[in-house]
């Protein structure tokens, strides 16, 4: 996990029923790291069985040094974490949260940027919007959510980007044709979109069929780790055998034992964690939005991906 630092609750608002916004200043009255548009931190999540690290996109201004925000939606299927920064968080808290880390950068170089948000994934979108806004860019923002009382951030959107944004309301029948929204750009545009996994698949593939250059198709989407089923795995470097529980990840069960592993965004997308698989008795249940299908042979994103009962030997 990349190195933490200590922050203060200095206040939450609850946008929509299981969607909070938090804030965020330095303990110690510093000014916060600098950040750019795009950027997430790992949060470090305080249980009473262990610390739990979710990724939170910053959604605020990286211009202010004084505040930091995070949109946190409480998952149906909680491991713990969102549950409890709904329902445990209290204003003047202390959290270790990592500094910040940019997966979904702007190109600065583009001559147009098209930015998609689906639902809460307006978080890092909301934070490019307000860069390029600044910049004077060239831009448009379409925000997709399923009904208007779940567009938290729309005014907030409208008013730093006042005529480039387009509602797409589902409630409404108001869906994105992908297919229609990026035919006939300028060379130069660049695509940006962050939102459900079935959206961002749609998305993608509209590009690449309609020609775009893959170097210009930008997403990004923190997966969720679900639970499973107890599995056993094997660290094949020293001999020794963990057990990982089903209300726990692989790669929780590693740090926990001090194995070396890297870990950056904790969802699927970074590609850091990846680890080598030399044996697998059961299923490999990949969730990661990262390897391909031919790595997914040989490889797992312990962040997110586990074994379906059985024993797993990693190259660790």
């Amino acid at each position: 996990m990349t190195a933490s630092l200590q922050v203060i609750v200095t206040g939450f608002t609850d946008l929509a029923p299981g969607l909070r916004e938090i804030r965020l200043g330095a303990a110690d009255g510093t000014p916060l790291p600098v950040y750019s548009a795009g950027s997430h931190v790992v949060v470090s999540v305080p249980l009473a069985d262990r610390v739990q690290h979710n990724p939170y996109s910053l959604l605020g201004d990286p211009e202010d040094r004084g505040t930091w925000r995070i949109a946190v939606r409480r998952q149906e299927a909680s491991r713990g974490g969102s549950a409890w920064l709904h329902t445990q968080l209290q204003a003047g808290q202390r959290l270790a949260v990592s500094a910040p880390v940019n997966l979904f950068p702007l190109v600065r170089t583009a001559r147009h940027h098209l930015l998609v948000a689906g639902g809460i994934g307006i978080t890092p979108i909301l934070s490019q919007a307000r860069a390029l806004a600044r910049l004077g860019a060239s831009f448009e923002v379409h925000y997709a959510y399923r009904s208007a009382d779940a567009a938290v951030y729309r005014e907030e959107l409208e008013a730093l980007a006042p005529g480039r944004v387009v509602a797409h309301d589902a409630s409404q029948g108001h869906l994105i044709d992908f297919q229609r929204l990026l035919a006939g750009r300028p060379l130069g545009t660049h695509f940006y979109i962050c939102g459900p996994a079935a959206m961002v698949e749609a998305a993608m593939a509209a590009g690449a069929a309609l020609g775009w250059p893959a170097s210009a198709l930008h997403s990004e989407q923190f997966i969720a780790p679900q639970g499973g089923e107890p599995f056993d795995v094997v660290l094949s470097r020293s001999g020794r055998r963990l057990t990982v529980p089903a209300d726990r990840t692989l790669l929780e069960v590693l740090e926990a034992a001090g194995a070396a592993v890297e870990a950056m965004c904790r969802g699927g997308a970074c590609g850091r964690c990846a680890t080598a698989v030399l044996a697998a008795e059961g299923e490999l249940v990949h969730a990661d939005v990262y390897l391909d299908a031919s790595e997914r042979q040989r490889t797992i994103m312990p962040c997110v991906s586990r074994l379906k009962g059985g024993c797993l030997t990693v190259d660790l």
